[in-house]
């Protein structure tokens, strides 16, 4: 444990990249395999399931500090993170601990089916024998909340430079449903053991994002387009006549889609699509909306599936015949896509094809965005020709071309305090809309992003002089300040008090021009809901 807290310090300590890498390869040098294993499933979001809830933390963490439950509330509410609270509150220790972050979490693991009172002699026992940074440690594995500036592809560098694996071969034995507890660092990282690749999929290849427009990436005839479509983006494997689905998030869905047993036996052995999964009622493209009655559900009834049937729409091929075929050109993947296609379309109907446009010029692809929501897409993936199928996201080949986003102007009713380095000011927001009918402001929303840290701290300065009421770490403030907020979807919801859900809301300007009675009604939003 205390080489794991060393390493978080230093990692959390620098936002350079090439010192972060050096400090994990260190890291695995030093340590033993099991803490190596766990190591890694912490860093890759693999973390254990939370054994104490945090209501319960934060009152043995205050009893403990011996102060008032109220007191150790505000203080969490200013710093913005539990555990770093609870590091700060708790005294100091005089004594040490030996043990290795592989016991801690083995503790952990039993600790889930222990009692209460099991439970808080083992947090406050432990509180007592770590020091700051590592009962900082041990809290954020308790809370399951560990997250710092490691990304994946990063522990990734820092393992091969630590075992001289290939960057790539590393990142594809990391993907899967491996269990930390159940594997050893030799079957997971060091050995090649043909049986565990049966289910594995490809790294996902991600795109950059344009902000305004695609002139600068030269000549249109070297790119190739297509609609990015709103689902889950997915892999569906083929081997040895069986199905694995594997969402982007690194979970396996094979049973949430039954749909697409229809690909076994039909399709030949050795066969990676890339593709998204999306909601296909009534013969025709779904919102995200739609496809969310199938997220989640442990079961998938027979009405469901009638209701809300779903599709593959295939962006690309990453192995063919049982052959990795990501170094091969976009063109030249997609004849085989394509050809793959035209031989079994009529025998799969869950099996859809994005269709692949060529443009001669950014104008004429700009109107095809323009027009990307009367379809259900959310704008353009533009990829070169020559690409071949990276790993995570890298600039320069592929780039999504979002349609602008939705937009209309709200007036700020409810503020909270942020986290991070934002954590002494209000910067969670909530808006609200008029409701023409009752005169009143209806919350449609909340933002926390969009404005400049000069922008923050005007408005925390004004929130703090014109709050009306506290609940807890939330204040209401006086109607007054309009802001534009932008969002990527609508639809309507019975969950929301405003009867209508937008997905990714930001804050986009400061409407210090326009008074609160010059902001938007509910039936403005309404309208904007696609027919």
């Amino acid at each position: 444990m205390k080489a794991f807290a060393q390493l978080i310090k230093t990692i959390d300590s620098t936002n350079k990249t090439n010192l972060k890498v050096e400090a994990l390869a260190d890291y695995f040098q030093q340590v033993s395999d099991e803490d190596k294993v766990w190591t890694i499933a912490i860093l890759s979001h693999r973390r254990p399931p939370r054994p104490v809830n945090t209501t319960l933390i934060r009152e043995y963490a205050s009893e403990l500090a011996n102060i008032p439950l109220w007191l150790f509330e505000e203080s969490y509410h200013i710093v913005g993170d539990l555990a770093e609270t609870i590091a700060l509150v708790v005294p100091d220790s005089q004594q040490e601990t030996e043990k290795s972050l592989t016991q801690y979490l083995e503790e952990m693991l039993a600790l889930k089916k222990e009692s209460d009172e099991v439970k808080k002699e083992y947090l406050v026992s432990n509180w007592k024998k770590l020091n700051y940074y590592e009962r900082f440690v041990f809290t954020k594995l308790i809370t399951g909340g560990f997250r710092i500036g490691v990304s994946q592809k990063l522990m990734t560098r820092a393992l091969a430079k630590s075992t001289g694996i290939d960057e790539e071969v590393l990142a594809f034995k990391l993907m899967g449903n491996w269990n930390p507890n159940k594997i050893s660092f030799q079957e997971l990282i060091l050995e090649e053991n043909e049986a565990d690749y049966l289910s594995k999929p490809y790294p996902f290849y991600l795109a950059y994002a344009i902000e305004d427009q695609p002139n600068d990436l030269g000549d249109p005839k070297d790119w190739l387009a297509e609609h990015k479509w709103d689902g889950i983006r997915s892999q569906v494997i083929i081997r040895k006549n069986q199905l694995f689905v594997w969402s982007r998030g690194e979970e396996l869905v094979t049973d949430k889609y039954p749909e697409f047993e229809d690909f076994v036996g039909k399709l030949p052995n050795g066969i990676v699509l890339d593709g998204e999964i999306l909601a296909y009622p009534n013969n025709e493209i779904g919102s995200f909306k739609d496809l969310q009655t199938r997220i989640g559900r442990k079961t998938v009834s027979k009405k469901l599936l009638e209701k809300t049937p779903v599709i593959l729409k295939v962006y690309d091929i990453l192995e063919y015949e049982g052959k990795d075929i990501r170094k091969k050109s976009f063109v030249d993947r997609r004849r085989i896509l394509d050809q793959l296609h035209a031989d079994f379309k009529d025998e799969i109907s869950v099996f859809h094809l994005s269709e692949i446009m060529k443009f001669s010029a950014w104008d004429e692809m700009a109107k095809e965005r323009e027009n990307a929501r009367e379809i259900k897409s959310e704008g353009l993936m533009i990829k070169r020709k020559n690409s071949t199928y990276g790993v995570g996201r890298k600039k320069g080949d592929w780039w999504k071309w979002k349609s602008d986003p939705f937009s209309i102007d709200a007036v700020l009713t409810y503020a909270m305090r942020g986290h991070g380095r934002r954590s002494n000011l209000f910067t969670d927001y909530t808006f609200g809309l008029w409701d023409d009918e009752h005169k009143e402001l209806v919350t449609f929303a909340k933002a926390y992003s969009g404005l400049t840290d000069k922008e923050f701290k005007s408005l925390d300065a004004w929130i703090k002089k014109h709050t009306l009421e506290r609940f807890g770490p939330v204040r209401s403030v006086e109607p007054y300040h309009v802001f534009e907020i932008a969002f990527e979807g609508i639809a309507e919801s019975k969950r929301h008090k405003s009867g209508v859900a937008t997905r990714f809301p930001r804050i986009s300007r400061w409407r210090n021009d326009k008074k609160m009675g010059e902001a938007n009604t509910l039936e403005d939003l309404k309208a904007m809901i696609p027919k």
